[in-house]
């Protein structure tokens, strides 16, 4: 078994993969895909960074090609669909970097309450400036953390050995998993508000783009301070620099900016800002550990022939098994998408019921499928939710979800059907027409015709005249086309439901006036 590892990967993992029984070959020069694809065929395996491309004409040209690693968390690099229909495993390592993210978000947040960076620079420059730079202490402050996963949670722990007041929100983490580590669980409105330090632990995503704005911001105590190490995006930078400048924050550290590389910004003038250049990983440890639990993937794999643990694209599965249940892969994923982003407050628990032709097989895959797409969208880092730690992240998060067969499905051969419970319960049930041809038929009981794909706007509403025609003339006066649409009701004159689809995701202030519409309960955009 011979395996490529490039980008100079750390030493450590080479010897992993040699005392494993693996015949690792270093090449730390600069490959092009041309170079790739003539050396790949000789390869079971394949270990990169962020510099080397696996592309699909590489993914082709390996004939031998099992397995592809990334020594890191982000795949971008390489071709998951291309290596996902060759067969070929791709494994990361979304573990490696929390502790360096944590330390990360503490660092700045002290450099941030001490001027540390500030005072430093004053005193090379010859000024002794003790007055200027009298800080705060983090005892008995209150750290508000928005993102409670693997890297929030570990700050907010890290916080408490401060004697920090921890808050903390996350719409998939349920009050009881953020008080079994010291968290006291608020609505994100409120722990915004109440927060004297603010950590932002999320991804970003449509919803999360410009969560902290003057909006936002002018909620917050006077004098509070905004720490960043999630993503670029997630805070208006030029909000944040009037609020910070005002002095109604007295002030900010970013590790992360909504362009990058970023080497000029207004941000940069302020003295009560702390900026990095996205260095949140970048610790000789993490880049050991990503390249170590990537190695000991491809030793368990290969050599001891075990479950990926960290597989960013299908996990093997038994022919048989395949066979039955690959055309509903999709499908389950497209609803765990739909729901994630239909649902409101803390998920307390789930329950997907197979029916039909599906009672008869094994479903853990497709309820894999379902988590992986619910959770995705949530995850602190690209990449991170994969098919085997899905039902483990979604245990962390409290989420209880409940697996049911029944042999009848109504009037198709199959039928995947999930309630989820938040702060309300949502139903979504969905089948195949053919054998590649996704649709959901159900939402909260009402009977419908839809695509999984783009973007699809679900307007609940009063069955009566003159709601659709204005909800479509608001979408046309942004030039926005409207490509279907399907309308579900139970009963003349009651509530209905109108499905959407869009050729592109409508802003936020489209969404508000179609809310506005005589009739309209309720409003969503869901992105798929």
């Amino acid at each position: 078994m011979k395996v490529l590892v490039l980008d100079n990967v750390s030493e450590k993992a080479v010897k992993i993969l040699s005392d494993g029984g693996i015949e690792a070959v270093v090449n730390n020069n600069k490959m092009t895909e041309d170079d790739l694809c003539a050396i790949i065929g000789e390869y079971e395996g394949v270990i990169v960074r962020s510099a080397s491309k696996i592309t699909a004409p590489v993914i082709a040209a390996g004939k031998i090609l099992k397995i592809i690693g990334r020594a890191g968390v982000g795949v971008d690099n390489i071709d998951i669909p291309a290596a996902t229909n060759a067969g070929i495993v791709v494994v990361n390592a979304p573990d490696g970097n929390t502790i360096a993210a944590t330390e990360q978000t503490l660092a700045l947040m002290l450099a941030l309450a001490r001027n540390v960076p500030q005072a430093h620079k004053d005193l090379k420059e010859g000024k002794w400036n003790r007055k200027e730079y009298t800080g705060v202490e983090l005892r008995n402050k209150v750290l508000g953390v928005i993102g409670l996963g693997r890297i929030g949670t570990a700050v907010a722990k890290r916080a408490q050995a401060f004697e920090m007041k921890t808050i903390g929100f996350d719409p998939m983490v349920s009050p009881e998993v953020a008080a079994a580590n010291g968290i006291e669980f608020k609505p994100m409105a409120d722990v915004i508000k109440e927060a004297d330090f603010l950590s932002l632990h999320i991804p970003k995503t449509k919803e999360s783009l410009n969560l902290i704005n003057k909006d936002t911001i002018a909620t917050m105590k006077d004098g509070a301070r905004i720490i960043n190490v999630a993503r670029g995006g997630v805070v208006n930078e030029e909000d944040l620099y009037e609020a910070a400048k005002s002095g109604k924050l007295a002030g900010a550290a970013l590790d992360v900016f909504a362009a990058e590389p970023t080497i000029e910004s207004p941000l940069f003038e302020l003295n009560n800002v702390v900026v990095n250049p996205h260095l949140g990983a970048s610790t000789k440890e993490a880049q050991v550990n990503v390249a170590l639990d990537v190695a000991e993937e491809f030793v368990n794999i290969m050599v001891r022939g075990e479950m990926p643990k960290n597989a960013v694209n299908l996990a093997p599965i038994k022919p048989d098994v395949l066979a039955a249940i690959k055309p509903y892969l999709t499908l389950a994923e497209k609803i765990g998408k739909f729901q994630s982003q239909l649902a409101t407050g803390p998920i307390k628990n789930l329950k997907i019921t197979y029916s039909g032709e599906l009672a008869d097989v094994e479903v853990s895959p497709l309820t894999t499928s379902f988590l992986k797409g619910f959770l995705e969208s949530m995850a602190e880092e690209a990449g991170s939710v994969n098919f085997v730690n899905a039902p483990i992240l979604a245990k962390e998060r409290g989420i209880v979800v409940e697996e049911v067969k029944t042999a009848g499905a109504e009037d198709y051969t199959a039928l995947i059907n999930v309630t989820v419970v938040s702060d309300e319960i949502r139903e979504i049930a969905g089948t195949l027409f053919g054998q590649d041809d996704p649709r959901i038929v159900l939402i909260d009981g009402y009977r419908i015709d839809v695509v999984p794909e783009g973007n699809i706007l679900v307007v609940p509403h009063e069955d009566k005249p003159k709601i659709i025609g204005p909800v479509a003339n608001l979408i046309g006066e942004h030039n926005i086309n409207i490509a279907g649409m399907q309308v579900g009701r139970k009963v003349i004159g009651g509530k209905a439901i109108m499905m959407l689809a869009v050729d592109a995701s409508l802003p936020d202030a489209t969404l508000s006036e179609i809310a506005k519409v005589n009739g309209v309960f309720d409003v969503k955009m869901v992105c798929l």
